[in-house]
């Protein structure tokens, strides 16, 4: 009997194509079809479209004559139509740009992510030029296993870790989520109405629901209080944690509790769960801020709620680390850092409803923008320091 390791999804997927970047504030990803499968036509029960296993042990995939590239995604897996969503848009794009193949891994929990990282360091058929770790959760397990392979390449997005053969890149989600707090608390101030959603005019109070309560989460919840807070003091930000990246319904418990107090304007930075602060919003006639991805377009059933999303470039981390390898110019023990000024993170404003918001609202959101990028906003990292 195969173990559950071997039953672990390891979608193969070369030369695929149908996917769009990230386009400004008007455009945005695309995201999985709505049948459950991926955009790279393989189905969630773990095999793919031409009939292959996904166990990992077929590596028809890969190409012999060009790069091979290794994705271990994080925890809730392809399909969040978020962050993991975004980082393989990035492998996605390389593959159309360059002569690139790529093999996905979704670990079940944190105990596999050493496997997928080890079972694409050590393999030799294929070779793999670049094994791209997906999320801070995995910088233990990297920790371990880039000493063990020196002259592997290997990739770290959302921490970082001081090892020669390691680019990492990290995001100043803190700025993005700055600015949705200046937005909600600039609209929760004044009746507002679009969409599906409204505010609620007997209180000026916005909410914020994480998914694990980790430090890199708290940056997104300190920045989203501090944004709030600059716009105006008289606004009160209720916050909960979930408790896990993939559970709806603990999203929406979450924000149903919220809207039951006045709440009218959530963020999440949730992952999965935050489908349900989606939902809560749409079926309480409030609002609610997306993140990583456009996720007005990616959740579009929920797009006459979604004010805006806090993008986070993912994609584009993948993409140039790829890139560099292709190019011979992959910066083992490099550390970058993607801001605002860096267009790493930005506030996109919703497909659906995002025309309906004042004007002189997103002037301001505008210029709390130029001000971080000019340094004269000090943005926290931890919300102890708000």
């Amino acid at each position: 009997m195969a173990s559950d390791f071997d039953r672990r999804r390891f979608i193969q997927a070369a030369g695929i194509t149908g996917i769009a970047g990230l386009a400004g504030c008007t455009g945005g990803p695309e995201g999985s079809s709505d049948d459950g499968s991926s955009d790279d036509g393989s189905s969630d029960d773990g095999s793919s479209d031409d009939g292959s296993s996904d166990d990992g042990s077929d590596g028809s995939g890969s190409s012999d004559d060009g790069y091979n590239v290794g994705m271990v995604y994080a925890l809730g897996g392809l399909g969040d139509e978020s962050f993991n969503d975004a980082a393989q848009r990035g492998i996605i794009d390389a593959a159309e740009d360059f002569d690139v193949s790529y093999d996905e891994s979704q670990p079940a929990d944190a105990g596999e992510f050493s496997q997928f990282q080890r079972l694409y360091a050590e393999s030799t058929d294929p070779d793999y030029d670049l094994v791209a770790s997906i999320g801070f959760a995995q910088l233990d397990a990297l920790t371990e296993t880039a000493p063990d392979f020196p002259e592997q390449n290997f990739l770290l997005v959302d921490d970082q870790l001081d090892e020669p053969n390691v680019a990492s890149y990290q995001f100043s989600e803190e700025e993005g989520s700055f600015l949705t707090g200046a937005l909600a608390a600039l609209l929760t101030q004044q009746s507002f109405s679009a969409g599906a959603g409204e505010t609620n005019t007997d209180a000026s109070r916005i909410g914020f629901v994480g998914g694990v309560d980790a430090p890199l989460i708290r940056k997104f919840q300190a920045g989203y209080e501090a944004g709030a807070a600059y716009v105006s003091e008289d606004v009160e930000v209720s916050t909960s944690y979930v408790g896990d990246f993939t559970d709806p319904s603990g999203g929406q418990e979450a924000a149903l509790s919220m809207i039951g107090s006045d709440v009218d304007i959530i963020y999440h930075a949730a992952g999965g769960s935050g489908v349900g602060v989606f939902q809560a919003a749409q079926d309480e006639g409030r609002f609610a801020i997306g993140v990583d991805s456009d996720q007005s377009l990616t959740e579009d059933d929920f797009d006459d709620v979604i004010l805006a999303s806090m993008v986070k470039r993912v994609d584009r981390a993948v993409y140039e680390s790829v890139e560099n390898v292709v190019n011979g110019e992959f910066e083992g023990g490099s550390q970058v850092l993607l801001g605002l000024e860096e267009e790493g993170v930005s506030c996109v404003y919703g497909n659906a409803i995002g025309d309906d918001i004042p004007q002189e609202v997103k002037d301001e959101v505008d210029s709390v923008r130029d001000e971080i990028i000019a340094g004269n906003i000090d943005v926290p990292t931890d919300p102890d320091d708000v």
